[in-house]
C-alpha cells in the first residue's frame, strides 16, 4: 500500500498495481464540516477484495473536508486522484462511490478512462447535474433497510432508485440491486481503530467482485 499527497490536499492510498485496471473508491460524508478520514466501508471492500482480484488495483481517497456542504472540494479531490491515477498508468479507472460519494462519482465520472460506476446506497441528489454519466455503464446496490434517521446519516433507496432511473432516462445503462438485510454502511470503525463488518457486508463485498469482475472480463476470459 503507498500515500500521496494530491495537488488539492487531500490524499490517496494505493493497493495493488497502479497500471491496468484501477477502482477508485470515493467516500461519504455528513452535514458537518468535518475533516476527511479513509472510509471504514471502503477500506473493508479492498482488505476483501484485493487478494481475491489481484490483477486489479484499489484506490481509496481521503477528502480535505467530507461535507456535501463543501460538495464542490469533494468533487475536486475526486478529480484529482482520477487525474493521478491515470498519470500513474491506469488504462481505465471503476468508480466506486458510497453515499455522498455516488454523487462525486457522478460528477467526474465524464473522463474518458471511465466506463463504469459502482454505487454503493449513493445519493444522486437531482440538483447535482451528471452529465459525464451519460454512455456510462452503473450498477447500484443498496441496502434494504437504509434509511436517514435522527442523528444517523442514511440515504433511502427510494432516493437512490430515482436517482438510477432518473440517469437511465438521460442515456446511462446499468443494473439495481436491493440487497435485504443491509444497512447504509458497510462497515464501521471501531474507537480502537479496527474495522467492523455489518451485517450483509459478506453481500455487497461478493456484488461489488462480481461488477468488476464482469466489466475486467466480459467474456468470461483470463486476464490479459
Amino acid at each position: 500500500m503507498t500515500e500521496q499527497v494530491l495537488a488539492t490536499g487531500a490524499t490517496i492510498r494505493v493497493t495493488g498495481p497502479r497500471n491496468g485496471l484501477v477502482v477508485l473508491c470515493l467516500n461519504g460524508g455528513t452535514a458537518r464540516e468535518r475533516p476527511g478520514i479513509w472510509s471504514a466501508s471502503a477500506e473493508y471492500l479492498v482488505r476483501r477484495l484485493a487478494p481475491t482480484l489481484p490483477d486489479v488495483g484499489w484506490a481509496e481517497v481521503r477528502y480535505r473536508v467530507r461535507s456535501w456542504k463543501q460538495m464542490q472540494m469533494c468533487i475536486d479531490d475526486g478529480a484529482a486522484a482520477l487525474e493521478t491515477l491515470v498519470a500513474a498508468g491506469a488504462r481505465e479507472v471503476v468508480l466506486l462511490g458510497y453515499s455522498m460519494g455516488g454523487a462525486v462519482a457522478g460528477a467526474v465520472a465524464g473522463h474518458p478512462q471511465v466506463h463504469q460506476v459502482i454505487g454503493l446506497a449513493p445519493w444522486l441528489p437531482e440538483r447535482l447535474p451528471m452529465p459525464g454519466m451519460r454512455g456510462k455503464h452503473f450498477d447500484v446496490f443498496h441496502g434494504g433497510l437504509d434509511r436517514c434517521l435522527p442523528g444517523i446519516p442514511g440515504v433511502s433507496p427510494a432516493s437512490s432508485r430515482a436517482g438510477f432511473e432518473r440517469l437511465r432516462r438521460d442515456g446511462t445503462t446499468g443494473t439495481y440491486t436491493p440487497i435485504p438485510g443491509g444497512v447504509h454502511a458497510i462497515a464501521v470503525r471501531a474507537p480502537w481503530g479496527s474495522v467492523v463488518a455489518l451485517p450483509r457486508a459478506g453481500s455487497w463485498a461478493r456484488h461489488v467482485a462480481d461488477a468488476v469482475t464482469a466489466f475486467a472480463h466480459p467474456h468470461g476470459g483470463a486476464p490479459e
